[in-house]
C-alpha cells in the first residue's frame, strides 16, 4: 500500500476492516486541506489544529458508518465544519455565562485584571455567534436550508434530500455550495482582518 497508487475508496475498505494503517494514509493526505478549512472558519490555528484533531478522531471511531456516498474528502469536510460551528457557538456560551455569573461580583476586582484589550475582546466573543447567524441567514435561501438541515440539526442525508423535495445528489449539492459560500462569507469577517477584529 502506498500514498500514489491505493485509491481513498480503498483505503477507507481497509480502515473499516480495522487497518490502522490506512486511515493513517487518509489522515495524511486530507488533513492539509482540513486544516486550511478549520483556520478559514476559526482564525486561530491551536483552535483549528484542536478541532481539525476533534474531527478526525471523531472520523476514526465512526468510520465503520461510512457508506461511501460520497468521497471521504467530502465526509471529513462536513465533520471539520461541523466541529469548528460547535467551537464557535461553545464560545459564544462561555461568553454569555461568564457574563451571567459576574453580573453579581465585586465589578473593581475584575478591572483590576482587566488590560486596554479587554471590553474589546469581549464583544469579539459575544459578536462570533452573531457574525455566524447573519451569514448563514444571507447565504440564499435554495442553498442555506440544505446547510441548516445538514450542519445545523445534523439530519441525516436521505431526510434533507425528502424534506427538500429534491434527490440526494442535487441536496449534496446544495449542502457543498452553501457551506463554500459561508467560508467565502466568514473570511470576509476573519480572513483579511484578522483576528484583531471579531476573533481577537
Amino acid at each position: 500500500m502506498t500514498r500514489t497508487t491505493t485509491p481513498d475508496e480503498r483505503l477507507v475498505d481497509l480502515a473499516q476492516q480495522g487497518s490502522d494503517e490506512a486511515f493513517t494514509e487518509l489522515t495524511e493526505r486530507n488533513y492539509s486541506s482540513s486544516l486550511k478549512l478549520a483556520m478559514s472558519i476559526l482564525r486561530d490555528r491551536q483552535e483549528a489544529e484542536d478541532e481539525v484533531q476533534n474531527a478526525y478522531w471523531k472520523a476514526y471511531r465512526h468510520i465503520g458508518q461510512f457508506q461511501q456516498d460520497s468521497k471521504f474528502s467530502t465526509w471529513m469536510t462536513r465533520i471539520v465544519v461541523n466541529q469548528c460551528l460547535m467551537r464557535l457557538r461553545q464560545k459564544k456560551r462561555a461568553n454569555f455565562q461568564y457574563l451571567d455569573d459576574t453580573a453579581n461580583e465585586d465589578r473593581r476586582t475584575l478591572e483590576v485584571a482587566e488590560t486596554r484589550q479587554g471590553p474589546e475582546d469581549e464583544l469579539a466573543k459575544r459578536e462570533i455567534g452573531e457574525v455566524l447567524q447573519r451569514e448563514i441567514r444571507r447565504i440564499p435561501p435554495l442553498l442555506r436550508h440544505a446547510f441548516i438541515l445538514r450542519d445545523v440539526e445534523e439530519l441525516p442525508m436521505e431526510e434533507v434530500a425528502q424534506r427538500l423535495g429534491i434527490s440526494m445528489a442535487a441536496a449534496k449539492s446544495r449542502l457543498l455550495r452553501a457551506r463554500a459560500e459561508l467560508r467565502q462569507r466568514l473570511a470576509k469577517h476573519f480572513g483579511r482582518s484578522g483576528p484583531a477584529t471579531l476573533l481577537a
